[in-house]
C-alpha cells in the first residue's frame, strides 16, 4: 500500500510549526484503533520500509531488462575510422544490452524479493504492536478518567466532613484536634485530584500521540464499554500457537531464508555470465571508410552474445561467503533465543494475569463491604445512632474503594491484553 505524500506532508508541517491547534477529541476504542491504524508513525515508517523493499526487487531485475541508448558516436578520423570508445565513428548508435543468465544476480534478485516479504511481516509486527500500544493507552486513559471522578467525590464528601466537624467544635462537642484531622484530610484529597488531573492530563497526550494525531492533542476515552475480551483457556496451547504464528518468529525465518540466497549468489560468482550485445550504426563515408575497406554500407547492425567466465575471483569471494554463513548461524540463535523468550513471556503473561485478576475481585470485595457499610450507617443516620460526618465519612471511604477497584480493573484488562497480544489473537478480540 503507498503511503500518501500529502499525509506525510500534512503530518512533518504540523510537527514543526505551531499552527496546529491543539484539540481533544472524544473516541470509542475502536474510532481510536481504527485512527491509529491509519496514521501512527511507526506504522507509516514500517509501511515505508516495506515499499522500499519492494522497489528493491525492481532494482535488483534491472540486469535483466533490456536497455536502449541511443546517440552519435560522430568524429572527425584521420587515418583508420575507429573512435575512443573503440567502435567506428557514425551518425547515428543505438545500442542495447541485457542479462540473459547470471545465476549469482538472480539469487539476488530472490533474495529481495524475500526480503520484501520479510517486511511485510514486519508491517504486521507492528501493526500488532500499535494495537496493544493504543488499547494499552485507552485503558490508561480511561482508567485514570475514572479515578479523578472518584477523587472529586472524595474531596467533596471530605470537604462536608471538614463543614461538619468544625460546626461541632464550634459547639464544643467536638476537640479542636478533629477539626485538624478533618482538614488534612481534605486537603490531602484535594492534593489527590491535583495529581490525578495532571496523570489523566498526561494519559491523554500519550494516547494521541500513539494516534499520530498533533502534538498537545488529547484523546478522552468515550463512555463506551471496552469488548470483553477472553483469554485463552489452555496455556499449554496458546504457547503452541505463539510459536508456529509468531510474526517475529516468521520474520526471523523469512531473514534466515534471504540470507540462504545471499550465499548461494557468492557461491555462484564462479559460474558463466551470458550477456545480449546488439548495436545499430548509421556511417557517413566522409570518415575515410572507402580508403580501408573495400566495401561500404550506411546502415550497419550486431547482435550476439557475450560469454564471461571468471577464472580467479580473488579472496573476497570466500569471505563475503564465510561472512553470510556467520550472519546465518546469527539468526539462528535468534530464533532459538525468541523461542525461548516468547515461551517465557507468554508463561509470565498467564501468571500475571492471574495475579491481577485475583486483585480485582479482593478490591470488589473490599468495595462492596464498603458500599454496605455506608448503606448501614445511612440506615443508623435517620434513627439518629450516628453523625451526618460519619455518613460523609462513608462515602469518601466508598470513593477510595473505587479508585481501588478502577487501578485493579485496568491492570486486570491490561494483562489480558498483554496475553493476548502474545499468543497474537489481539486483534481478533477486539473485533
Amino acid at each position: 500500500m503507498k503511503i500518501p505524500a500529502v499525509l506525510l506532508l500534512s503530518a512533518l508541517t504540523c510537527a514543526f510549526t505551531f499552527n496546529c491547534a491543539a484539540e481533544t477529541r472524544t473516541l470509542t476504542l475502536k474510532q481510536a484503533l481504527d485512527l491509529a491504524l491509519k496514521q501512527n508513525p511507526d506504522l507509516i515508517l514500517a509501511r515505508l520500509d516495506e515499499q522500499k523493499a519492494r522497489e528493491q526487487v525492481r532494482i535488483s531485475s534491472d540486469p535483466f531488462s533490456p536497455k536502449v541508448f541511443a546517440g552519435s558516436g560522430l568524429a572527425w578520423a584521420y587515418g583508420f575510422p575507429s573512435s575512443i570508445d573503440g567502435s567506428a565513428p557514425s551518425i547515428v548508435q543505438v545500442r542495447t544490452n541485457m542479462s540473459l543468465y547470471d545465476k549469482a544476480q538472480s539469487y539476488l534478485v530472490a533474495e529481495a524479493r524475500e526480503t520484501a516479504h520479510g517486511a511485510g511481516i514486519g508491517v504486521e509486527q507492528k501493526r500488532n504492536e500499535v494495537i496493544y500500544s493504543v488499547a494499552s493507552a485507552y485503558i490508561d486513559a480511561e482508567n485514570d478518567a475514572r479515578a479523578l471522578e472518584a477523587a472529586r467525590q472524595e474531596d467533596s464528601e471530605l470537604d462536608r466532613v471538614k463543614q461538619l466537624t468544625q460546626a461541632r467544635v464550634e459547639a464544643g462537642q467536638e476537640l479542636a484536634h478533629a477539626a485538624a484531622v478533618a482538614n488534612v484530610a481534605e486537603l490531602d484529597a484535594k492534593h489527590r485530584v491535583t495529581v490525578l488531573d495532571g496523570q489523566l492530563s498526561k494519559a491523554e497526550r500519550s494516547l494521541a500521540a500513539v494516534l499520530g494525531m498533533n502534538p498537545g492533542d488529547r484523546v478522552h476515552a468515550a463512555d463506551d464499554e471496552v469488548p470483553s475480551l477472553q483469554v485463552p483457556v489452555s496455556e499449554e496451547q496458546a504457547i503452541a500457537n505463539a510459536l508456529s504464528n509468531s510474526p517475529e518468529l516468521r520474520k526471523l525465518s523469512s531473514d534466515l531464508a534471504a540470507k540462504a540466497l545471499e550465499l548461494k549468489s557468492y557461491k555462484a560468482y564462479r559460474l558463466p555470465k551470458v550477456d545480449l550485445v546488439a548495436q545499430y550504426s548509421l556511417l557517413s563515408k566522409f570518415d575515410n571508410y572507402t580508403e580501408y575497406f573495400q566495401r561500404f554500407q550506411y546502415n550497419n547492425a550486431e547482435l550476439g552474445a557475450s560469454f564471461s567466465i571468471p577464472l580467479l575471483s580473488g579472496h573476497s569471494a570466500k569471505a563475503y561467503i564465510a561472512s553470510s554463513e556467520i550472519d546465518a548461524d546469527k539468526i539462528r540463535a535468534q530464533v532459538a533465543q525468541t523461542r525461548t523468550r516468547i515461551q517465557n513471556d507468554i508463561e509470565d503473561a498467564f501468571a500475571d494475569f492471574r495475579v491481577a485478576d485475583e486483585g480485582r475481585q479482593v478490591a470488589l470485595e473490599y468495595l462492596n463491604v464498603t458500599r454496605d457499610s455506608t448503606t448501614q450507617d445511612l440506615a443508623r443516620l435517620r434513627e439518629g445512632q450516628v453523625l451526618p460526618a460519619q455518613v460523609e465519612q462513608d462515602r469518601a471511604d466508598e470513593q477510595t474503594r473505587w479508585r481501588a477497584y478502577y487501578d485493579s480493573l485496568a491492570t486486570a484488562e491490561k494483562a489480558r491484553l498483554n496475553v493476548l497480544r502474545l499468543t497474537g489473537t489481539l486483534e481478533a478480540a477486539l473485533q
